[in-house]
């Protein structure tokens, strides 16, 4: 079997989830870290909370758009260089 084109918004979508699910966990393991912290005093007043409170919002949305967009344009540059070159054989037996 030969792949010969990808959908590149189709790959677009799954990565866009797949990086927006990263970013979750991501962003929970650093805010989980930045409330540590803030408790342990290492920093003074609420800031630090928000910061961590914040990352389980704003990583989520970066990691998904980043992810979608350069996905996105890598599938379209798959499916460039693949007219260009004839393919990817898979065998999938």
């Amino acid at each position: 079997m030969v792949i010969r084109r990808v959908g590149p918004l189709s790959c677009a979508k799954v990565a866009g989830l797949l990086y927006l699910i990263l970013g979750f966990v991501i962003g929970a393991c650093f805010s989980l870290f930045a409330v540590a912290g803030s408790f342990a005093g290492g920093a003074e007043g609420f800031f630090p909370m928000f910061m961590g409170a914040g990352a389980i919002v704003i990583l989520p949305i970066f990691y998904g758009g980043f992810g979608f967009v350069g996905t996105l344009i890598m599938a379209s540059l798959f499916n460039f260089v693949v007219g260009i070159t004839g393919g990817v054989e898979v065998d999938a037996s």
